[in-house]
């Protein structure tokens, strides 16, 4: 029946963060105990005042359709957290909340992108930039980097990638999958290049900005030649736990809010109103209300880098964000381990769910043949017993 669908969902490929989540539910199903290191979700509940403002909410007897762009009230909310965390100053006209980040991301390049143009995604990257331009005609350009200098490019490996089909480039920082943070120094490297190619739009993607265990977060927006030229996505989903009250947003150029506006107007409509009720008072408290989180994912960094560094054959950096390794296991390529011949990252990541029964992602879906992720957005506990099956697994 393919024949029947769309070239475009024929092409596209399937989110494998998602994919292999669907997997693990359904051998879970069947009653294999399966520990899943695959998915970027806290296993925090929200906070309660959060929690508290939602119950407000549905008592308050909010319920109708929402503006598309978001509550006025919600857009203040991010004004000023915007300008408290990133001293960013945007008029309400400039923000846009979509249904989660990742709506916000397929808004700019549907609004963006035409057919052919070229979009710069320094590798590793997350899973949708590639498939979310190609969607919208764009054409995929990889920036490779290495475990050796902790996955980032340079602005040599910038300027290489550009030509004159260069439209967009989207990045993250804290990068998911890696978890490597870009500093000031770096971001502004990249900026002097990028000040020679006016027409380049820059898609900042920030939604890991507060689990950040190295210092202060550094948006490419906060530099005055890079401000009206850049729009930075973020959203609740992983700082407050709130992955499942979708809620996203943008701060940049006018002109790029109101086209996601009218494309939003066409999809979606508004965000779901409880929640956006909700993230107002999430964003109207301080970060400092949220560290034991960020702490705690510190904490799992050094545990999992630590019992990671006893398997033969990973080898790791130290990520400076988000809740990801990224491990380079090439040196388990072209071995045969249980019976299982392991060609690529692949084969090694359904390896590791067939043979250890925990849940990865390879790092080919990242951009990345030579790596597989691994969430440490779970307990300690998990975290222990999951390490301890792949260490048998692979040693045995």
């Amino acid at each position: 029946m393919n024949s029947k669908l769309s070239n475009r969902v024929n092409e596209m490929a399937t989110s494998a963060t998602l994919a292999m989540a669907a997997k693990t539910r359904e051998l879970k199903e069947q009653g294999i105990d399966i520990i899943g290191l695959s998915l970027g979700e806290p296993d925090f509940t929200i906070p309660e005042f959060v929690k508290q403002a939602a119950i407000q909410a549905v008592e308050d007897n909010y319920h109708a359709y929402t503006p598309v762009d978001g509550y006025g009230e919600l857009k203040q909310a991010i004004i000023t957290k915007f300008k408290r965390d990133n001293n960013l100053t945007y008029s309400p006209s400039q923000i846009v909340v979509s249904t989660g980040a990742k709506q916000s991301l397929a808004n700019l390049a549907m609004v963006l992108l035409n057919e052919g143009d070229e979009v710069l995604l320094p590798a590793p990257y997350w899973v949708s930039y590639g498939d979310i331009s190609k969607l919208a005609g764009g054409v995929p350009v990889e920036i490779k980097s290495s475990i050796e200098n902790d996955f980032k490019i340079t602005a040599a490996d910038l300027e290489a990638a550009i030509t004159p089909k260069t439209k967009m480039m989207i990045y993250s920082s804290p990068c998911n999958p890696s978890g490597s943070v870009y500093s000031k120094e770096e971001l502004r490297a990249l900026a002097d290049v990028l000040v020679k190619y006016p027409d380049i739009i820059v898609i900042s993607d920030e939604i890991y900005e507060h689990i950040n265990f190295v210092g202060k977060h550094t948006s490419i927006a906060e530099f005055d030649d890079m401000y009206d030229r850049t729009v930075v996505v973020n959203g609740v989903s992983k700082a407050y736990s709130m992955t499942g009250w979708r809620i996203g947003y943008i701060g940049g150029p006018d002109w790029i809010a109101r086209a996601c506006n009218k494309m939003q107007g066409q999809i979606t409509s508004g965000a779901n109103c409880i929640a956006q009720r909700a993230t107002i008072t999430a964003l109207e408290n301080p970060p400092s209300k949220i560290q034991f989180m960020v702490d705690a994912f510190k904490e799992r960094r050094t545990l999992i880098l630590n019992l990671l560094s006893e398997i033969p054959g990973i080898k790791t950096n130290e990520p400076e964000g988000a809740f990801y390794v990224f491990p380079d296991i090439s040196s388990y390529f072209g071995k045969t381990l249980k019976g299982m011949k392991i060609a690529n990252a692949s084969d090694f990541s359904l390896f590791l769910l067939e043979k250890a029964n925990v849940a990865t992602v390879t790092g080919e879906a990242f951009g990345d043949p030579n790596c597989i992720r691994i969430s440490y957005a779970a307990s300690e506990a998990n975290i222990k017993e999951a390490l301890k099956r792949i260490k048998e697994a692979l040693t045995s």
